[in-house]
């Protein structure tokens, strides 16, 4: 059974996890939050978790969707409360969820680092800690999610790539501390994934940029995790892996 969080648009790596992990057989809870989507300039993707509850359903998987603001320091031990009621266990958190926002040096204020910090690092967090305090056999894999400010600089988001760093540093720590009992603890930077955020002029330059020629896309990272997850994974652990095609190999970082 594995939990999701992070889907709220059909063409997202969210979404794409959700899939793969239900090809593979898994039981989900998908949790994700709208309003943060329809606030940025790509907007929301109205009736989209629907409609993918519904195509995972019409494939037989059984998933249950969940919404609920990762800011508010309850729900974090909320969700997994409601995972592990609805399927009577949680084997595996995929914590995917992120708040992007645009601020430089000049642009930062106190509020949005506060309100960046707690949705990408404390929810995280403590996502984590209701994960390992549910579970009760050995065993579990947790994937969490980094970007790429540890491969070039990323000066326009500020309260992001800060947070997104404490994700990165504490991804070994969070592993040894579990790996007595057998859950494993790894981070995924997706590098530029096309998720319908970027224009023609970024896309084009950027695919340029990557020695494979191409944009990540969903799916790819969604490979990622599933393997993370299975059973072939278990001896890795506390590692944090690019799947860009080669874009961080480009300056050998």
């Amino acid at each position: 059974m594995a939990l999701v969080t992070g889907v709220s648009r059909r063409g997202a790596i969210g979404a794409a996890i959700a899939r793969r992990l239900a090809a593979d057989g898994a039981r989900l809870v998908l949790h994700g939050w709208s309003p943060h989507d329809a606030a940025q300039p790509w907007g929301d993707d109205p009736g989209g978790v629907d409609a993918l509850v519904a195509e995972l359903r019409a494939g037989g998987t059984e998933v249950v969707a969940l919404t609920s603001d990762l800011a508010d320091p309850a729900v974090p031990a909320a969700v997994v409360d409601a995972a592990v009621g609805a399927f009577g266990r949680l084997d595996v958190l995929v914590a995917n969820h992120a708040r992007s926002s645009a601020q430089t040096l000049e642009d930062l204020t106190a509020a949005e680092l506060d309100v960046t910090f707690a949705v990408n690092t404390r929810a995280t967090l403590l996502l984590v800690r209701a994960f390992a305090a549910a579970r009760r056999e050995p065993g579990g894999r947790v994937v969490l999610f980094t970007s790429g400010q540890y491969h070039g600089a990323m000066p326009g988001e500020l309260p992001y790539i800060a947070s997104k760093g404490a994700l990165h540093q504490v991804t070994p720590s969070l592993a040894v501390h579990l790996a007595p009992r057998g859950i494993t603890v790894n981070c995924v930077n997706p590098g530029p994934n096309d998720t319908g955020y970027a224009d023609q002029a970024t896309l084009g330059a950027v695919a340029a940029a990557v020695p494979m020629g191409r944009w990540g896309r969903p799916q790819d990272a969604a490979a990622l995790v599933a393997w993370l997850v299975s059973d072939d994974a278990g001896w890795v652990t506390g590692q944090v892996i690019a799947s860009d095609g080669g874009w961080s190999a480009r300056s050998g970082t």
